[in-house]
């Protein structure tokens, strides 16, 4: 008899010491009626804790494939556009995304500031890069421009008159005046179209902005300290320039060096 009690003594203090204590239970609609056994109790939690990880996982998934779906279509209209050379709406999509990858900021301003472009992730601005060469055989996109700036040394006038952002004016000496957006600018891609044209940057607070995008690590290469002119090209580059600001007539146009252009 002793030892039926010492066992009947041991499974009960078994049982009581594999129950929660009352303090931590929380009653839930799996365990409004209090369960006849340790085991059962066990089970029921058992379960309880299986459905809370598949409801995180597939929460998870979900969230998972939402963000996927959102990286996939952000460029899709961009890509439309320029697949179907619509380049006018192409180059304002672009400006469209420019603001939206910048940040909340720039979002509710409506434009981005200069010191924003650094925070702009390389891989969006590869992705909007890639576009533009992808469907201009290779003529349009930032990395084409920034090419172009690092050949004339990053002489944002010289880069405009290359890109023809500037056009030849009708005068008595050579002066270039900036196109008027957006009727002068070339918004079909031949033979006469310059290369980094497109996509525009609006300069309309200075060229810092410009001058940001296209020294962004996104468009960086092995061959950038290799890009500049020859010295006798820029010892041309600097006879006209010359020429330009001691030859320019009374009356001749006054745009020549104005850095607020509005596109």
């Amino acid at each position: 008899m002793a030892t039926t009690n010492s066992l009947h003594h041991s499974s009960y203090t078994h049982h009581r010491h594999n129950l929660p204590s009352q303090s931590h239970f929380v009653p839930t609609s799996l365990s409004l009626k209090q369960p006849t056994s340790a085991a059962t109790f066990s089970l029921i939690c058992s379960a309880s804790s299986s459905s809370s990880s598949v409801a995180v996982s597939a929460v998870s998934t979900t969230n998972a494939s939402a963000t996927t779906a959102e990286s996939a279509t952000i460029f899709d209209v961009l890509e439309n556009h320029l697949v179907s050379q619509n380049f006018r709406q192409a180059d304002e999509e672009t400006r469209r995304l420019l603001i939206q990858i910048a940040g909340e900021a720039a979002v509710k301003r409506g434009y981005v500031f200069f010191s924003e472009v650094k925070s702009i992730s390389t891989e969006d601005l590869k992705a909007i890069d890639n576009l533009w060469m992808k469907h201009s055989d290779g003529r349009f996109g930032y990395s084409v421009q920034r090419k172009i700036w690092l050949k004339v040394k990053k002489d944002f006038t010289r880069f405009f008159v290359k890109v023809e952002w500037m056009k030849l004016l009708d005068t008595e000496v050579v002066q270039y005046g900036y196109r008027a957006f957006p009727d002068e600018f070339k918004w079909e891609l031949n033979d006469e179209t310059p290369l980094g044209h497109l996509p525009l940057t609006n300069a309309l607070r200075g060229t810092q902005l410009l001058k940001c995008v296209l020294s962004h690590p996104a468009f960086a290469t092995a061959d950038d300290d290799n890009s500049g002119e020859t010295e006798q090209e820029l010892n041309r580059g600097v006879a006209v320039a010359k020429e330009q600001q001691t030859e320019t007539p009374a009356g001749g146009d006054k745009r020549l060096f104005k850095t607020n252009y509005t596109f």
